[in-house]
């Protein structure tokens, strides 16, 4: 049985409590956990049955993710971790385009269907902010919704849909996120809109995670490199500039936040990069949206991906690069990362979420979680300070 961390029962008795609200806790914080405790309790409260079943009292979650592969990290992590009484039972549907082991659609009548053939069983749904509307459409009943990265809500195509189930008095409604996004105009969403959102029900702090060992606190540095004029770089320069970074933070696992696809696609092509890195013991793996996921040069499945970038990221010894535009930045559970190479800027949240990756708590020997910016042009010294500013804002939090 998981023991929960006192931050984390701080949050689950807050939403014992409140029935809508946000909960503002790093990454690294175990908010997935939060949930299912919370599911946990929900779903146990329905043990109120006669002896034939004939008032079984049943509950319907909602889990909404920013991607697809987070809704099925999120599904695998229910599965392993929440405890019903034995003679509850439960039933899992994905309402997304990814391909899981359980019964997925994003048509509205199968989810209907589906809801109804499922009646006497507690049941969980796991969808995308950019499949909800398809729930909505549906027309079930829902008893809680879970909004995980929530700052992905205010998105346009996408707060329709949550403003929905948040206007809905029976629905019990929760925002996770370490980096509440806030709109200046009145006429964007923003996480202060107190009638979707509720009020901010727990704030954990990085500091407190920081002290009790949580997270490890992020080590900042600036790798200084010849200069050149912004997008004059050639890229075999750019091959050295990242070569010699990944040679001074002498790690074993390293996230690099490329520029743009083109630019990854180019050190891998066109220099030694390959070659570089296969001298010094490392294997090399990157995915985008646009040219998929490849592991040493081989073109492999996203599954296939993130399986082996979990079992290296276990193996203390195993030494590899990781390189991506934007799909690691947020919400995946990548283990054992040990720091973090920006070669682009990027918004404030984005930073930190990306700064999240490397700050969980790994082997032994692990003390920091690495954060280091190659400047070597105009772009590398605005993204010094960006990162600088996070990193700042996360240590006196």
């Amino acid at each position: 049985m998981i023991q929960l961390r006192p931050h984390q029962a701080r949050i689950v008795d807050s939403m014992t409590t409140n029935p809508k609200g946000q909960v503002i806790v790093p990454t690294g914080g175990g908010k997935t956990l939060c949930m299912i405790k919370d599911a946990e309790r929900l779903f146990n409260s329905g043990n109120k049955w006669g002896f034939l079943l004939k008032k079984a009292d049943r509950k319907t979650i909602v889990v909404v993710s920013p991607r697809i592969l987070l809704a099925q990290q999120h599904s695998e992590e229910f599965e392993e971790y929440l405890k019903l009484n034995p003679m509850l039972q439960r039933r899992v549907l994905h309402v997304h385009s990814g391909r899981v082991n359980h019964t997925s659609t994003t048509n509205p009548d199968s989810i209907r269907e589906w809801n109804d053939k499922s009646n006497k069983f507690n049941k969980l749904i796991f969808t995308t902010y950019h499949s909800l509307h398809r729930v909505q459409e549906s027309g079930i009943n829902v008893d809680t919704i879970y909004f995980d990265e929530a700052h992905n809500s205010v998105q346009r195509h996408f707060f329709p849909a949550v403003e929905f189930f948040a206007g809905l008095d029976t629905i019990r409604c929760y925002y996770f996120t370490a980096t509440p996004k806030y709109n200046k105009s009145v006429e964007s969403p923003s996480m202060d809109d107190d009638e979707i959102y509720g009020n901010e029900i727990e704030r954990i702090e990085a500091q407190e995670l920081i002290t009790n060992g949580y997270i490890l606190p992020p080590k900042f540095s600036v790798k200084e490199l010849q200069m050149t004029e912004a997008g004059r770089t050639p890229v075999t320069k750019e091959c050295e500039h990242l070569i010699e970074t990944i040679d001074d933070i002498r790690v074993n696992k390293v996230l690099v936040c490329a520029r743009r696809t083109a630019q990854i696609v180019n050190l891998i092509d066109d220099t030694n990069f390959c070659k570089e890195l296969a001298a010094r013991g490392y294997s090399w793996m990157y995915i985008t949206s646009k040219t998929g996921a490849f592991i040493n040069g081989v073109s492999v499945s996203r599954q296939d991906f993130f399986d082996t970038l979990t079992e290296w990221g276990e193996n203390n010894s195993k030494k590899f690069v990781v390189l991506h535009h934007s799909i690691l930045s947020e919400g995946i559970n990548v283990p054992g990362l040990e720091a973090a190479l920006f070669m682009r800027n990027m918004n404030n949240i984005a930073i930190s979420q990306t700064i999240g990756r490397v700050i969980r708590t790994g082997n032994a020997q692990k003390q920091f979680g690495i954060v280091v910016v190659p400047v070597y042009d105009r772009v590398g010294i605005k993204t010094s300070r960006s990162v600088g500013r996070v990193v700042d804002t996360i240590l006196k939090s």
